[in-house]
């Protein structure tokens, strides 16, 4: 039984912190769902769990096993120390980071791609991966003073989706969008002041068909200047209500489905 002291859950438990999971090259996935994930799609090292989550989740056990992965019972309380919820399930998963180079995400005759810049609520971003993911976009790329996608909540909010499409980051917004135009894909911001809708965007002659990177900025800020003159257009979500905006996922998942949408019809 490996307690809080155990040396290999003092390990893992640094990486509830970003210098911890970008010195070891690795990061956690806690709960059931996300470790269900993870073992299916990632490389798994190890699986951590409480007696009560081993009796609850059998079917992890014989997949961490299948998956190569150490499958180690822990106390309640070193359980905890790994969690970073308010009501842990008792299981986590220590995996490699999944995040790629950009010409390696963004490799082949992508279709569809999310691009987050500045994104600052890790549960925002990992919504808008699982969006994406859902929405059949073939990667999603962290850009500038984004949330770390190895964050715990953001791991969450995706509910496994991190596992399911290439993830790729960089600091260097200009080389990010650059690479997605390379990728043949024509970047299209999300921008509250656009003169154009995403509905009516084919009948006014901005085109959703063609293989689009859609670019998201910051929550309380949108996107800056230079990032928006650097997209090849923007686009809109018409409010009919007296909501002044859209929640960030919210909005991102209108984006994607409305180019899905687009891209299904021709």
């Amino acid at each position: 039984m490996c307690t809080e002291r155990t040396p290999r859950v003092a390990a893992a438990r640094a990486l509830t912190r970003r210098a911890g999971r970008e010195k070891a090259g690795r990061f956690l996935a806690e709960g059931a769902q996300a470790v269900r994930e993870a073992l299916a799609f990632g490389r798994v090292h190890e699986v951590f769990a409480t007696a009560d989550a081993l009796v609850r989740h059998p079917d992890l056990v014989v997949a961490a096993h299948d998956a190569g992965a150490r499958v180690s019972e822990v106390t309640d309380k070193a359980a905890a120390g790994l969690s970073e919820t308010v009501t842990p399930q008792g299981v986590i998963a220590v995996c490699d980071l999944l995040d790629k180079p950009l010409e390696t995400a963004l490799a082949g005759t992508p279709a569809l791609v999310a691009v987050l810049v500045g994104i600052a609520d890790p549960g925002n971003a990992g919504t808008v991966t699982r969006v994406a993911d859902a929405a059949g976009a073939d990667a999603v790329v962290f850009a500038g003073d984004t949330v770390d996608p190895h964050n715990g909540k953001c791991v969450r909010a995706s509910t496994g989706s991190v596992f399911h499409l290439p993830i790729a980051r960089t600091r260097d917004v200009t080389a990010a969008l650059a690479a997605c135009r390379a990728a043949g894909l024509r970047l299209v911001a999300a921008h509250g002041y656009a003169d154009a809708d995403i509905h009516s965007a084919g009948s006014s002659g901005h085109d959703l068909t063609g293989p689009t990177a859609w670019v998201f900025g910051n929550e309380a800020h949108g996107l800056d200047r230079a990032t928006l003159d650097a997209c090849d257009d923007a686009l809109r979500i018409p409010l009919y209500g007296a909501a002044e905006s859209l929640n960030l996922a919210t909005a991102a998942a209108l984006c994607l489905y409305e180019t899905a949408r687009a891209h299904s019809m021709r």
